[in-house]
């Protein structure tokens, strides 16, 4: 491949030396978060929003609890005007809450501004969003225009702006300044443009600027990115009337992490889209910026409780998939199939719960340690259901997890590894992921099924205590093609039934045997396993039943006729 034709980001851009802080900070609050899905992420769509779409994404964001929200490029055409028109209604009729703020995107051209201040006319509180192209390949290649020039067109874009927010006195209108291609722009360049529109628009603590510095096209590795934010965190003049802000691509793959280290680099707030959407690559994605915070124990000030109608919401409106495979709410994000990581996860949700009980506190409260989970599923609204999965990659852990969760089934630890090879041969053959009923399904067919229904057959049966306490079992069995009436004594019910079967001429030893109610509740069906040694074969069975000893002595059953008994 020809590598040699491009350049590496150290001839194309040149980052000050700098006593590097931010290795070492610790992002202990969330950034202000911007979403730019109506602007930036619209115009990436092959289908743009229209006016219902975008008001059901904007309603989405709003009770997600974003407080400002880019909302389009209204002199671009008429469909992203009247839309910003449409929100100025809902506003005056209070159908916009008084803390989110509206951000609107303009370029540096005279006709262009004033559109954008007509459209945000009745508006309360407003961001005017100010860019303009900076670094060196653009102004050459693009623009046709020196330093100076370009200098020129965003204090005069800015000028204006100020006079056109100083005849609305009742109305709260800030203003942003975005240096376009940012990380390929000069730094000391970025710096003097900067100052000189914090000055201009008489930046105070009270009324602060944004200036908002976008990796445009990403070039370099995220300790450069960090290292550019750094710098003008450091040289930025009247630091404290300036909101730093940073607005990061994902051409190289690492947009979240760019992100991530501009903010421990003294950014405060960043814009991105939800899953990513974008142009290229996408914008920075901040469903997985906010719940990382969230899996470190810092509050995302954002509101993913319910990630999946979020992403149902997104999907509808964007008209494109997210994948399965996306951080934190993809599909199978939190899904395990192979069975080493479900007999983990499997320990670690019955050690939580132990913990839990021993805190006295719910589960959805207890300190949060499961493996291969680094959140709990249930914290975005997702079900246990679709932790655990089984195909032919799976493990005896797994399904007997799914089991015991979906159908009240749970198997004694040396059952396990027989139920994982009836559900592995099956998931073999069929080549994909067993559901829950199916597991169920297979169980029921290898081990209740044997119980009711085999080559050793009880057509009726009693039983009895005698008075000096042993117990009798009386019961008519078929064996093959013979039938007869037996009877055996024990010191309890099973032990007289392997009596009853020994003198039908089978010999059975009960090695082990466990008996659980499959719910709660008086008339609950109660579940029987006994693993069995029958004619020197040992076998497993399991019996099911109201009864809990007619459910035993189908257990017995079941082994003896899996051990191939009367065949």
């Amino acid at each position: 491949m020809p590598h040699h034709r491009y350049r590496p980001y150290q001839d194309r851009v040149d980052v000050p030396a700098l006593e590097r802080s931010w290795p070492s900070a610790r992002i202990e609050r969330a950034p202000l978060w911007v979403p730019v899905d109506l602007r930036d992420g619209n115009q990436a769509l092959a289908e743009p929003m229209d006016t219902g779409r975008k008001r059901r994404f904007f309603e989405l964001l709003v009770s997600m609890g974003f407080k400002e929200i880019e909302v389009g490029y209204p002199s671009a055409g008429r469909a992203d005007f009247d839309f910003v028109r449409d929100l100025a209604a809902l506003s005056a009729r209070g159908e916009i809450p008084e803390d989110v703020t509206i951000v609107v995107f303009t370029p540096a051209k005279p006709d262009l501004i004033d559109r954008t201040f007509a459209a945000i006319e009745g508006l309360p509180r407003t961001v005017v969003h100010l860019y303009v192209p900076t670094s060196p390949v653009w102004r050459d290649v693009v623009l046709g225009r020196s330093r100076a020039e370009v200098r020129a067109v965003a204090e005069a874009a800015a000028a204006r702006m100020a006079r056109l927010a100083d005849a609305r006195p009742h109305a709260d209108i800030r203003f942003q300044f975005s240096p376009e291609t940012f990380n390929l722009t000069e730094p000391d360049y970025v710096v003097e443009l900067c100052d000189g529109l914090t000055e201009l628009w008489d930046a105070s603590p009270g009324r602060p600027v944004t200036h908002n510095l976008p990796a445009t096209v990403e070039i370099a590795t995220p300790n450069v990115y960090a290292d550019q934010i750094g710098y003008l965190h450091r040289s930025l003049a009247r630091r404290d009337s300036v909101i730093l802000s940073v607005h990061p691509h994902n051409d190289r793959g690492t947009g979240v992490a760019c992100a991530e280290l501009a903010v421990l680099a003294g950014a405060q707030r960043v814009e991105g889209c939800l899953f990513g959407n974008g142009e290229r690559t996408g914008n920075v994605d901040l469903v997985t910026l906010a719940l990382n915070l969230h899996a470190q124990g810092v509050d995302p000030m954002v509101d993913f409780s319910d990630i999946d109608a979020v992403r149902e919401t997104v999907e509808h409106c964007n008209r494109l998939p997210v994948h399965p495979r996306h951080p934190y709410a993809g599909d199978l994000v939190h899904t395990a199939f192979s069975g080493t990581h479900q007999d983990a996860i499997s320990k670690g949700f019955a050690q939580h719960a132990r913990r839990a009980a021993e805190l006295g506190v719910p589960e959805s409260q207890a300190p949060w340690g499961v493996p291969y989970l680094p959140i709990d599923p249930a914290d975005i609204g997702r079900s246990y259901e679709a932790v655990i999965r089984v195909n032919s990659q799976s493990g005896k852990g797994g399904m007997a997890y799914l089991l015991r969760t979906t159908h009240g089934l749970d198997l004694p630890e040396r059952m396990r590894p027989g139920f994982s090879r009836v559900v592995q041969d099956a998931t073999d053959d069929s080549g994909r992921e067993a559901t829950p009923k199916e597991l169920y399904e297979l169980f029921e067919t290898a081990y209740l099924v044997p119980g009711r229904d085999g080559g050793v057959r009880l057509d009726a049966w009693t039983t009895d205590r005698a008075p000096d306490g042993a117990h009798r079992f009386v019961c008519t069995l078929q064996v093959g093609d013979r039938a007869g009436d037996f009877e055996g004594a024990g010191n309890g019910p099973l032990s007289a039934f392997t009596e009853a079967l020994a003198a039908a001429g089978i010999t059975v030893d009960i090695l082990d045997y466990s008996e659980h109610a499959v719910e709660a509740g008086g008339g609950a069906e109660a579940v029987a396993y006994a693993e069995c040694r029958v004619d020197g074969v040992v076998c497993w069975g399991a019996g099911l039943d109201t009864s809990v000893l007619t459910a035993s002595v189908q257990a017995v059953l079941s082994a003896v006729n899996r051990a191939g008994v009367g065949r």
